[in-house]
């Protein structure tokens, strides 16, 4: 397996196929690089060089029990670039791998970096404080702290079966090879990793690092996500980049990079040959 071994000894696995301009994905809580395929195959077809890792204490990575933060995730994010030594690099992050890119960016720069994309993120801030009062209460979080505490199969289960993918919505037909993958992938991590990461994509101020980015970045978010609503979260952080595109679907899940990919693939390539 590749790794990369991070200064604070956690081995990250990723995946590095193909040649060409490189592109790499950080995927959402409590997945993995495998979240990615439909994406990693249509641009590996279309001539880039896909690259996808999981997080610390995710998928194939370490399960250590700490660094289970955004600056954490950004810097392992930075040791893998390094490591490959990536140039002219486009990050594209869903959900809290969108909170993992923007931080990545604010916080190491863009040196290395032509261009990003963000779906269905977390950023600027998911919680409601009294200076984002219309972020979700943090006792939504606190609660699935405790499901995962409580039962986490279970909890990763309705989880997949419902929300994420909209699979709650009339007229919504479910794929169960879908929510068997993604409860897969959430069981293949450490349970200490996702309760922390909780606090990690909930709490965390993105306002900073996206007023700093001044690459272009493609805003994707659905109106009807259920996971991180659209109010709060794609207008805004479109609205705080320099150079932020806003791109908003009607209907689709949080986790449309799966269920509408090739519509999702598609916007993302007329983005990088834009």
């Amino acid at each position: 397996m590749n790794t990369v071994t991070t200064k604070d000894g956690v081995e990250i696995f990723y995946k590095d196929w193909g040649s060409g301009q490189p592109i790499v994905f950080s995927h959402g809580w409590p997945l993995s690089a495998d979240d990615w395929d439909a994406q990693m195959l249509f641009f590996l077809d279309h001539g880039y060089r896909v690259i996808a890792h999981d997080r610390r204490g995710h998928g194939r990575s370490t399960q250590v029990g700490d660094g289970h933060d955004m600056d954490h995730y950004a810097d392992d994010l930075a040791t893998l670039t390094a490591h490959l030594d990536l140039k002219h690099a486009i990050h594209v992050g869903h959900s809290t791998g969108g909170g993992e890119v923007v931080r990545y960016l604010g916080r190491h720069g863009e040196s290395r970096v032509d261009k990003a994309a963000i779906i269905s993120a977390v950023p600027p801030l998911m919680v409601k404080t009294s200076g984002n009062p219309g972020g979700l209460p943090k006792e939504v979080f606190d609660g699935f702290q405790a499901q995962l505490a409580a039962n986490r199969s279970q909890f990763y289960r309705e989880v997949a079966a419902g929300p994420f993918y909209n699979y709650n919505r009339p007229g919504v037909a479910a794929s169960e090879a879908i929510i068997q993958n993604w409860w897969r992938q959430g069981m293949m991590g450490g349970a200490k990793a996702h309760y922390d990461g909780i606090v990690a994509f909930s709490q965390t101020d993105f306002t900073a690092d996206l007023k700093k980015i001044g690459v272009p970045v493609l805003v994707m978010h659905s109106e009807d996500d259920q996971i991180v609503p659209y109010a709060d979260a794609g207008p805004l952080s479109a609205k705080l980049l320099k150079n932020g595109t806003l791109k908003t679907y009607k209907g689709f899940p949080h986790g449309m990079p799966t269920t509408q990919a090739d519509i999702i693939n598609g916007d993302v390539l007329a983005f990088l040959r834009s």
